[in-house]
């Protein structure tokens, strides 16, 4: 009877706890229900930073007040701090001056410092940067709209240990471009030591998709392409960023967005000819007083297409550019901020360049192209493929030009040729007097010949198997290099070299080596012979084919001289021809 009653009790307990639970259950849903009958709204879950929040507004006329701005991720450079932004997709860029640079300490929200933004850069809102000046020493730098609303600063990053570029190939493998791998120039490493990482949290290495490297070399490596980042990539194209991981060190820090590349077509059609058959692409550093007559010029002998990979410049090379533009000239500026990066760049100009021509050149902005024989890029270029190759049809660039994937130019450099002051009709006319050997060459490649490894070094890229160089015939074709000009311009170069393996002029090691001016040391001071340095032999041929074929019969001005009012550049023009021809009447009483 016992046993019964407490089976009895036990049975009852279940069922009233069941009952209580049912109960509860069903009030849950109801309430639900009829909310979402009351608001007509289905739930969504939402991330969101209430500090982010409601520390962001927008400043725009009468519009209402809406989170338009966050900092995605700093850079610390030497001279300056890089402040990437992020932008929601219906919001308006902000201009230099509306945003301020703040300058915060580690457990403070209110700033120690405030000062105005140096400079933005990028016209589009997946890809604008503000430079701000470097701050006090150990400070975090976020930015301010000049309404006083502070943005919540994000990650900083050192600019020698990081990832900063990266895209998707045409053959789909990810190309990473990375400071602090700490590779020599010129040389392969075993691939195995790297890895691809790719995510958006780095310290979450869990959540991370990592894939193995094919090749390392400089500051580049190539990965296999993971099939899932491929899918996403697609849908989310520069969301997902890319670093790279050294096996045994760790991942390097990244502000590397991965975008998408142009495939590859594996059957090409034989006879599609590329856009343009001639492209220069360089790398400046507030070269903006040079780059018209660089672009003038290079145009009036066959080039078509510029690439400018702006590395930080301040005086005004992107409104240049601009002007460039409007007058026609096939000029694009690629903002560069990350220094010390020249190989790298010309690399990723080359990708770039890859559908669109058929030979590029890498040469600085102080150099320019001579065609001796007076003839046209065109002619060169057809010349080589008539005498190496014996092709003469217009069709694919590899059945015209056959194995030939560089072309190796001699370099002769200039000095300031008696000149005090910058030369009123340009470098090419007032440079003329360089050093009687070549020092060194520049290349014209062709960028599918280019090995997969991108190496490249003093401006020549290693081919891939089956291609080769040519040798150009001085004869034909040399590179002016007006290396050593007036002092006021030459001084410039203590301020920072772009490429990666060139040391600094200010720097005081490898102070032989042969990118340093002989004789000058590591110190900007003038030597009181410097007009008269680097002039072993006179070389007129390039200022004699511009003197006789780009003068306005009009103006008697260079198309470079725009700049100036037409009286002033005249009367400049008139004065330059008094003292050439008082300089020959004493070089003629003088014995050779």
């Amino acid at each position: 009877m016992k046993d019964r009653r407490r089976r009895y009790d036990v049975t009852w307990r279940r069922f009233f706890w069941f009952t209580v639970v049912v109960v509860f259950l069903s009030c849950v849903l109801l309430t639900f229900s009829t909310s979402r009958l009351l608001f007509r709204e289905s739930f969504h879950p939402v991330l969101g930073s209430t500090r982010r929040t409601s520390a962001i507004k927008a400043i725009s006329g009468d519009s209402p007040v809406t989170p338009v701005l966050s900092v995605r991720e700093t850079v610390a450079l030497p001279d300056q701090v890089i402040v990437f932004l992020n932008y929601p997709p219906s919001a308006r860029l902000f201009t230099k001056e509306e945003l301020d640079c703040v300058y915060l300490s580690a457990n403070s929200s209110q700033p120690r410092l405030k000062q105005p933004s140096a400079q933005t850069d990028g016209e589009s809102l997946d890809d604008q940067i503000v430079r701000c000046p470097t701050g006090p020493r150990g400070l975090t730098v976020s930015l301010a709209v000049k309404s006083d609303v502070r943005v919540p600063p994000g990650p900083t990053h050192r600019w020698d240990s990081l990832a900063y570029e990266a895209l998707i190939d045409g053959d789909n493998t990810t190309i990473v471009f990375a400071k602090g791998l700490n590779l020599r120039p010129a040389r392969i490493y075993n691939a195995s030591r790297f890895e691809c990482v790719y995510g958006w949290d780095f310290r979450r290495s869990k959540r991370l998709i990592r894939s193995d490297a094919l090749s390392a070399a400089q500051e580049i490596v190539r990965c296999k392409t993971p099939l899932s980042v491929l899918n996403s990539q697609r849908k989310v194209n520069g969301s997902i960023k890319v670093s790279v991981r050294v096996k045994g060190r760790g991942i390097l820090h990244s502000a590397a967005r991965l975008r998408l590349g142009r495939p590859i077509d594996p059957n090409p059609d034989p006879v599609t000819r590329k856009p343009y058959e001639m492209c220069i692409c360089t790398m400046v550093l507030n070269q903006a007083k040079f780059l018209k007559e660089w672009v003038m010029y290079h145009a009036r002998i066959g080039v078509q297409r510029w690439y400018i990979y702006d590395n930080n410049s301040d005086d005004n090379t992107d409104g240049v550019i601009k002007r460039l533009l409007d007058a026609n000239y096939n000029v694009s500026r690629h903002v560069w901020p990350w220094i010390k990066t020249q190989e790298a760049g010309f690399a990723h100009c080359a990708l770039r360049a890859r559908d669109s021509c058929v030979w590029v050149g890498f040469i600085d902005v102080d150099e320019f192209f001579h065609l001796k024989s007076g003839l046209m890029f065109h002619d060169v270029l057809q010349n080589v493929s008539l005498r190496y190759d014996g092709v003469t049809s217009f069709g694919n660039s590899r059945k015209k030009y056959g194995n030939i994937g560089e072309i190796r130019v001699s370099c002769y450099s200039f000095g300031p040729s008696g000149h005090k002051h910058v030369p009123v009709q340009g470098v090419t006319v007032g440079y003329t007097c360089r050093i009687l050997a070549p020092e060194r060459h520049k290349s014209i490649i062709r960028p599918e010949a280019l090995n997969s490894s991108l190496i490249n070094v003093v401006h020549h890229f290693h081919l891939r198997d089956g291609f080769r160089f040519l040798n150009m015939n001085k004869g034909v074709m040399v590179v002016n290099h007006y290396k050593y000009q007036v002092w006021e311009v030459f001084k410039e170069k203590f301020h920072r070299r772009v490429a990666t393996y060139v040391v600094d002029w200010l720097d005081e090691r490898n102070v032989r080596s042969k990118d340093r001016a002989p004789g000058l040391g590591n110190r900007a001071i003038e030597p009181q012979d410097w007009s008269n340095r680097f002039c072993e032999v006179r070389d007129t041929g390039l200022r004699d084919r511009v003197l006789q074929n780009f003068v306005s019969p009009g103006s008697h001005l260079l198309p470079w001289q725009e700049g100036y009012g037409y009286e002033e550049a005249k009367a400049k023009n008139i004065m330059v021809k008094v003292k050439n021809r008082r300089k020959g009447r004493r070089g003629h009483r003088t014995k050779p």
